[in-house]
């Protein structure tokens, strides 16, 4: 990088920093549904302790919900995606949520060691270019 001119560094620098503010994005919205799966875990996890018929408010949306009661607490519909469900026992819900918690995790790392190294990047092109432009300043 030492041998790159400002405008060249700057463009490095520019362009680091943008991947980097990418990266922490994407970085926060996967702690978001990694959150939001761990609640739908632990809902099954409750879930599965009430007992049949057990009279309960059911969530229509985030601020709507409707009284209910608990027909069968084995079975259970799984949210996957663009309004798509699918029916699997309790045990099956539970290991789904822990997949894709597993995975998210996972992409988590791999993304915050991509995001570390951009931003040592953008860094250095910080420190390399401030050099150069003192370099070009005259000396008073």
């Amino acid at each position: 990088m030492e041998q790159m001119s400002i405008e060249q560094l700057r463009a490095v620098k520019e362009q680091s920093d943008l991947e980097f503010n990418l990266l922490q994005d994407s970085l926060n919205n996967i702690r978001a549904a990694t959150t939001r799966l761990e609640l739908a875990s632990n809902a099954l996890h409750d879930l599965s302790l009430r007992p049949q018929g057990k009279k309960m408010l059911v969530p229509l949306t985030a601020s709507l919900y409707v009284p209910g009661a608990l027909d069968d607490a084995d079975r259970v519909l799984v949210d996957v995606g663009t309004g798509y469900f699918i029916e699997k026992t309790m045990a099956g819900g539970k290991d789904y949520c822990q997949r894709k918690i597993n995975l998210l995790k996972s992409n988590y790392d791999q993304l915050l060691e991509l995001a570390s190294k951009k931003k040592s990047i953008a860094d250095e092109a910080g420190v390399l270019l401030q050099a150069k432009m003192k370099q070009l300043a005259p000396s008073s």
